[in-house]
């Protein structure tokens, strides 16, 4: 049975499906329309992407107020990082950090009007992202890293890793 666990906001969730593992290694559903809506995630999945980090990498923080996001690690671990953009919203420019790895196979819904980035925590990591709108970059956003309102404690151990556009947001 899929556990979900409540976050700071009301529309994140964190989902853990169920693992079967053995002495091969494990199998799980990372995904299943029908029993994930049962759990009240009823969103249109439009676009799949997969994103590969060495150690120390900072990708984000990235939105587009049209899109939600499922994010999971298939390998490695990353500090997952949240943060409401919706201007108006009681909890504007709140984040909540958490941890996804392959090992402990949790799932990170992240709804419309929340940026979302991640700390590379793992010599390798491989993230999937589902998402409920195609990527355009007409409508992509950058809240910087190290927006001061919202004030993220990243546990960076050394020097971030950024891209040019996440390091001149």
């Amino acid at each position: 049975m899929i556990q979900v666990r409540d976050t700071n906001f009301d529309e994140a969730k964190i989902f853990i499906p169920d693992v079967y593992a053995d002495a091969r290694g494990y199998f799980k559903e990372s995904f299943s329309k029908s029993k994930y809506a049962a759990l009240g995630l009823r969103d249109e999945w439009l676009q799949d992407s997969v994103s590969r980090s060495k150690r120390n990498v900072i990708r984000g923080m990235h939105y587009d107020m049209r899109m939600a996001k499922f994010v999971q690690v298939l390998l490695g671990r990353i500090f997952d990082v949240i943060v409401d953009v919706r201007e108006g919203s009681p909890t504007y420019k709140r984040w909540q950090g958490f941890e996804l790895s392959g090992d402990n196979h949790h799932q990170l819904y992240v709804p419309r009007g929340f940026a979302h980035g991640f700390l590379a925590q793992s010599e390798d990591v491989i993230v999937h992202y589902k998402m409920t709108a195609e990527f355009d970059p007409a409508q992509e956003r950058v809240l910087s890293w190290r927006d001061p309102q919202a004030g993220i404690k990243w546990p960076l151990d050394g020097e971030p890793i950024l891209s040019p556009k996440d390091a001149a947001a």
